[in-house]
């Protein structure tokens, strides 16, 4: 009897000393992912080669590269160490010499005359992604359009704790860059600082604070095109991010994604959709479904999680080899919208466009169309049979009060 109470004794303290040791190195674990800085992960989703350019703020250390060619589809990571501050960019239509390794680069260029850009800054215009890593504590992180735009970026954090929201630019703002800001190239957009100079767009002078350096009309096209990027030198509230612990995935023109949205024309008939319209009390009329599933139907686009406070499906309208095919939605209203509706549209918010101008359409409601909105966000897949079965009780009480 001494003996089994002695052996079950042992076993109770190697019992203590193993869960010991697990909390022990759980907390090590956790301190030591504080203290180890954040890695970088640098993705590019373009139809071309980006050559990525990092600048270390004075006091940090540099990464492992300055700058480095990057091809389509390509991703490299870099570790950063605690208290790292610095910025990384896309430099686009660079020209190496294979046996000097010297070039340019037309947009984003660091005047290194090197792939390497060895602490040397981005030649505006150019989109920054810029961070200061805490040591434990939170991370700062922002993507700036105060310099310029050249391609489209997004900043994801990964793990980590804390609002840890994603942000950037997914629109192609040289597709809409005023002539007076547009670089000769077309492929950049400069900002009206760079482009006027002038101190009330430079933030500088008299304008040098808050409360006298206002957003500009150009500032504010960049901050409607992209509401969570820095849109001028005081844009702080809406574009500084922070998170605690995490990693950061950096990508280029995230918008190049395809996916596949197959949908018929008419999948829902008139009767249905007033039905569910008046029965129900919903804003959406006949025109906005239809209308929606009408410009599904045009397929072969890119689609991308638009970056911004609600998730939404932005498709570029791709005519191939089907010539003419236009679309006439900018944008559609969700099932809850309580504002007046357009007295010349029926309910639904119109533009045109066609060829391969870019077509944005709110279908965020689409997939649970019978309750109203839908914050949540699905891949291209998914969109399919939620949106086909979505619409299977619509079809089921139209059938009933036939």
């Amino acid at each position: 009897m001494h003996i089994l109470m002695l052996q079950l004794r042992f076993l109770q303290m190697d019992h203590v000393f193993f869960s010991s040791a697990l909390h022990i190195t759980l907390i090590l674990l956790t301190i030591c992912k504080g203290i180890s800085g954040a890695k970088f992960t640098i993705i590019n989703r373009c139809d071309y080669t980006v050559w990525p350019g990092i600048l270390s703020n004075a006091g940090s250390t540099p990464l492992d590269s300055t700058g480095f060619e990057l091809p389509q589809g390509g991703s490299r990571s870099f570790q950063a160490p605690p208290n790292w501050s610095g910025r990384f960019w896309g430099r686009t239509g660079c020209t190496f010499d294979p046996n000097t390794g010297q070039g340019t680069c037309i947009t984003g260029d660091c005047s290194s005359n090197q792939i390497e850009c060895n602490g040397k800054n981005a030649n505006p215009p150019a989109t920054l992604a810029e961070f200061t890593v805490g040591s434990g504590v939170k991370d700062f992180y922002d993507v700036s359009l105060v310099d310029g735009y050249n391609l489209p970026m997004i900043v994801e954090p990964n793990g980590g704790s804390g609002s840890c929201l994603s942000t950037g630019c997914m629109t192609d703002l040289n597709q809409q860059c005023p002539a007076e800001l547009r670089v000769e190239s077309g492929q950049a957009c400069k900002s009206a600082c760079e482009a006027f100079g002038s101190p009330e767009y430079c933030c500088s002078g008299a304008y040098g604070a808050p409360d006298t350096c206002k957003p500009s009309v150009y500032s504010e096209m960049f901050k409607t095109a992209c509401p969570r990027s820095y849109s001028y030198a005081y844009d702080d509230a809406t574009s500084t991010f922070t998170c605690t612990g995490a990693d950061y995935v950096i990508t280029f023109c995230p918008s190049s994604t395809r996916c596949c949205l197959h949908f018929h024309y008419g999948f829902l008939s008139v009767n249905v959709i007033f039905f569910l319209s008046n029965r129900f009390g919903m804003r959406s009329t006949f025109f906005q479904l239809y209308y929606a599933f009408v410009y599904l139907k045009l397929t072969g686009c890119h689609c991308h999680w638009h970056v911004e406070y609600r998730k939404e499906i932005i498709c570029e309208l791709k005519t191939g080899e089907r010539k003419g095919i236009s679309a006439e939605i900018s944008y559609q209203k969700s099932a809850r919208d309580t504002t007046p509706p357009a007295s010349t549209a029926n309910g639904a918010e119109t533009g045109s466009g066609s060829g391969d101008g870019p077509i944005g359409i709110d279908t965020s409601w689409l997939p649970n169309f019978l309750t109203g909105d839908s914050p949540s966000a699905f891949p291209c897949w998914a969109w399919q049979f939620t949106l086909i079965f979505s619409t299977l009780p619509s079809l089921f009480l139209f059938l009933v009060y036939l």
